[in-house]
């Protein structure tokens, strides 16, 4: 059941890096236990610095930001202790096994050895890395690496779940088994903050889509209710619609003839 309370509170949120240029423009959201909530946006739009500011990962903005009731700016490592971040790519200590970086990973959230260790072992063999337990993850590729990502960031079981393009390198089973996870932990009362430029998972697993275009929140609400608004079409004609984002069958049919002129040569 959705607590009628805002787990996260935005208001007149505002954040340039040179003191002139906006990236992120008077946003103002209520985001609320149990909701996956899909944030989408051109590359560019705020999206990153959203997170990073809901993070604690920056602190001089405008506005007011609050995380469990917390101001952000001024409590960053109580709100910390209770979220997980999944970014697309991190700078994991490679010469480490995936068990020793998760129980570094455990140490920090004050979770013991041996809770770390059994929290570990059970995520890995289900993302089919229980037998990589013990092996340097110099040699991992993308995918293996991701999925030891995604275990750290659920390893202290947060409240709040943060996910940039979660599924990038992930083969199809584990991407299906990563949809399932969401949704129980939705119904669990957890809330997710996923941010992906896919825009059939955001339309199948969000149940609240937000989409951002230079800094400014365009369109908030449910599918169905960015359907009803926009004659039924897909989250990605609504998406391209909004964003100005228009006439990739033409941009495609160019870069086609682009080929086609040099065999014609």
């Amino acid at each position: 059941m959705i607590e009628t309370r805002p787990i996260i509170t935005i208001r007149d949120l505002k954040k340039s890096y040179d003191g002139k240029n906006y990236v992120l423009r008077d946003i103002d959201l209520d985001i609320f236990p149990g909701q996956i909530i899909g944030y989408i946006g051109p590359n560019g739009a705020g999206k990153t610095t959203t997170v990073k500011i809901l993070i604690g990962m920056l602190s001089d903005f405008e506005g007011e930001v609050t995380v469990f009731g917390l101001n952000v700016a001024e409590r960053p490592l109580e709100v910390k202790q209770r979220i997980g971040y999944v970014p697309e790519t991190a700078a994991l200590y490679d010469t480490l096994t995936p068990l020793e970086y998760l129980r570094f990973i455990g140490q920090i959230y004050g979770i013991s050895r041996e809770e770390t260790e059994a929290r570990s072992l059970k995520m890995l063999e289900q993302f089919g890395l229980k037998s990589e337990a013990d092996v340097r993850m110099n040699a991992f590729s993308k995918g293996m690496k991701q999925k030891v990502l995604i275990v750290a960031g659920m390893i202290h079981d947060p409240d709040i779940l943060f996910l940039d393009e979660p599924l990038a390198g992930l083969d199809a089973n584990t991407a299906i088994v990563i949809k399932e996870i969401l949704a129980q932990l939705a119904v669990e009362g957890k809330t997710i903050f996923y941010c992906s430029h896919i825009m059939d998972v955001v339309e199948r697993i969000c149940n609240r889509i937000i989409i951002i275009d230079k800094g400014v929140v365009i369109a908030n609400g449910t599918f169905d209710e960015l359907q009803a608004m926009n004659k039924g079409k897909s989250l990605e004609r609504i998406f391209s619609q909004l964003t100005g984002s228009s006439g990739h069958a033409e941009k495609a049919q160019d870069i086609i003839s682009a080929f086609h002129r040099k065999e014609a040569e």
